[in-house]
C-alpha cells in the first residue's frame, strides 16, 4: 500500500489518508542523509508555490524575504499552476485541495520530512481547533495549517445608524437578524446581506455551530437534517424578499460589502484586515448567527484556509531547508506578522496571547470574536464539504435552486446528499482500480 496521501483521503478525511504511516512508525532517515546544523543546508534552492491572491501574496513574500535574510536561505515564491507538478514547498487554499488530492503521490507527510531532517515538530503545540483535518489516524500533522480563518459576521455600523439600529449590539441569531434586515431595507440598502463562501458558511459552518456536522467521521454526507432544511429555507424567504444577495461561490460579495453596497456579511474572519479601508463603512464584528431553537446551540465553528502541503523527492539539504523553514513560520513573531498583514489565526497559544496584547490597539479585536467561537463544545468534523470540488459543486447547484425558487429546500439538499455521496464513492472506487495492482497476491484467498 502506497504511503502517499491518496484520493481514498477524501471520502473518509486525512486520517485515513496515510493508512501505511498510521499502522507502523516511520523509518529513521539513513545514516548518509543525515545533514548537520551547520551544513549548507539553509542556503539550498528551494521554492514554495501558492495560489493567493495578491494581497495574500504579499504577505507571504514578505515572510520569505525576512527568512532569507535570516537564514542566508534561497526560498523563491512561485505561483501554483493547476495539474503542474508541486514545488518543495506549496500553499493551497481551502477550495483548490483537490489538486493537492489528485497528485497524491507528489506530497508527502509533514511529521514524516520533519523527521528525515531529524527536527522535532510539536503538533501538541499548535492549538487544536487549527488541526482537526490535517492530522493522521494517530495525531502527526501530514500539512501545516498556516494562514486560516473561521467564519463571522461583518457588518456596517453605518448602516445600522441609518436604519435607526444599535451598532453595538448585531444581531446574535439568525431568526433575530432577519428583523434587521427588514430595516435595513427599508432604510435604502438593496443588499441588507451577503455571504462569500456559501458551502462552507452555510453547510459546513452553519451544521457545526448547530451541533449537527456536515459529515460524519466516515466522511459520510449528512446536511439533510431538519436544523439545515430549516436555514436553507430561510435564506429562501430572505432572497424573495430582496434580504438577501448571492453574488457567486467564492469572495464575489467580499467586493459588495467592501464597497458599501451591503449592510451585512458572512465571511472569513481573515477579511477584517480587507474591510478596515471599505468605502463609508465602519466596521462591526460578531460571531456567526445560530439557531436558538436548536437544542444545545451554539456549538463551535470550524477553521479551514491555506495549508503548507510538502512534495516528495527532495534531497537532504532541501529537506533541511524546508524544516528550518517550517520551525521558522511556527514562531511567535512571524505569526503575528502574518495576523498584522493578513489577518490570520496565530497557529500556536504562544502566538496567540503575545496577538492579543500587540495587535487589539491596531483594531484586530475581530479576532477574539474568531477564537470565541472556535472553543465552543462541539465536534471538527476531519472532513468538510468545501474542501471536496466534486461535491462542493453539487451542493452549490442544488443551493441555487432553492435560492432561484426552483426547488424545496427539502428536495434540494437530500439530492445533494445523495448526488455527493454517489460522487465520493465513484472517487474511493477510482482509488481501489489504482491500489489494487500494487497488491499483487496478498490478502488473497
Amino acid at each position: 500500500m502506497s504511503h502517499s496521501l491518496r484520493p481514498l483521503a477524501i471520502v473518509v478525511g486525512l486520517t485515513l489518508a496515510f493508512p501505511a504511516l498510521a499502522a507502523k512508525p516511520a523509518k529513521p532517515a539513513p545514516a548518509h542523509e543525515a545533514v548537520s546544523a551547520s551544513a549548507t543546508a539553509a542556503s539550498a534552492d528551494f521554492e514554495l508555490a501558492h495560489n493567493l491572491s495578491p494581497e495574500g501574496e504579499k504577505a507571504l513574500q514578505a515572510i520569505v524575504d525576512r527568512f532569507n535574510t535570516e537564514n542566508n536561505g534561497n526560498l523563491k515564491v512561485s505561483r501554483l499552476e493547476k495539474g503542474e507538478k508541486p514545488a518543495g514547498l506549496n500553499l493551497v487554499r481551502r477550495y483548490d485541495m483537490s489538486e493537492v488530492l489528485s497528485q497524491s503521490k507528489h506530497f508527502v507527510p509533514l511529521h514524516e520530512m520533519m523527521a528525515k531532517a531529524g527536527v522535532k515538530l510539536d503538533a501538541d503545540g499548535l492549538s487544536s481547533d487549527l488541526k482537526a483535518n490535517i492530522v493522521d489516524a494517530k495525531g502527526r500533522l501530514v500539512a501545516l495549517p498556516v494562514l486560516y480563518s473561521t467564519p463571522v459576521l461583518f457588518y456596517n455600523k453605518n448602516a445600522f445608524r441609518k436604519a435607526k439600529l444599535n451598532p453595538d449590539q448585531p444581531p446574535k441569531t439568525w431568526f433575530e437578524m432577519q428583523g434587521m434586515l427588514d430595516k435595513l431595507q427599508e432604510a435604502g440598502y438593496a443588499c441588507p446581506y451577503t455571504t462569500a463562501w456559501p458551502v462552507w458558511v452555510h453547510v459546513d459552518n452553519v451544521s457545526t455551530i448547530s451541533g449537527l456536522p456536515a459529515t460524519t467521521d466516515k466522511g459520510q454526507l449528512v446536511f439533510n437534517g431538519l436544523p439545515q432544511v430549516k436555514h436553507v429555507a430561510m435564506m429562501a424567504t430572505w432572497t424573495k424578499a430582496n434580504y438577501f444577495k448571492l453574488f457567486g461561490r467564492g469572495d464575489e460579495a467580499s467586493k459588495k460589502f467592501h464597497a458599501g453596497e451591503c449592510a451585512m456579511i458572512t465571511t472569513d474572519s481573515r477579511e477584517h484586515i480587507d474591510f478596515r479601508d471599505a468605502k463609508g463603512v465602519e466596521l462591526g464584528v460578531a460571531p456567526l448567527p445560530y439557531h436558538d431553537d436548536v437544542y444545545g446551540a451554539p456549538k463551535n465553528t470550524l477553521a479551514d484556509g491555506a495549508s503548507l502541503w510538502l512534495a516528495s523527492g527532495m534531497k537532504p539539504a532541501e529537506i533541511k531547508g524546508v524544516a528550518k523553514f517550517v520551525n521558522y513560520v511556527l514562531g511567535p513573531e512571524v505569526q503575528i506578522g502574518l495576523t498584522l498583514a493578513g489577518g490570520y489565526l496565530p497557529m500556536t497559544p504562544v502566538a496567540r496571547a503575545a496577538a492579543s496584547t500587540k495587535l487589539l490597539g491596531a483594531d484586530l479585536g475581530g479576532l477574539k470574536i474568531a477564537y470565541a467561537q472556535l472553543q465552543g463544545k462541539g465536534v471538527s468534523p476531519k472532513v468538510r464539504v468545501a474542501q471536496i470540488e466534486q461535491v462542493r459543486q453539487i451542493v452549490e447547484e442544488e443551493l441555487e435552486t432553492v435560492w432561484a425558487d426552483k426547488k424545496p429546500a427539502k428536495e434540494a439538499l437530500d439530492n445533494a446528499v445523495a448526488r455527493g455521496n454517489a460522487a465520493m464513492l465513484k472517487i474511493a472506487a477510482l482509488d481501489e482500480t489504482t491500489v489494487a495492482p500494487k497488491s499483487k497476491g496478498k490478502g488473497k484467498k
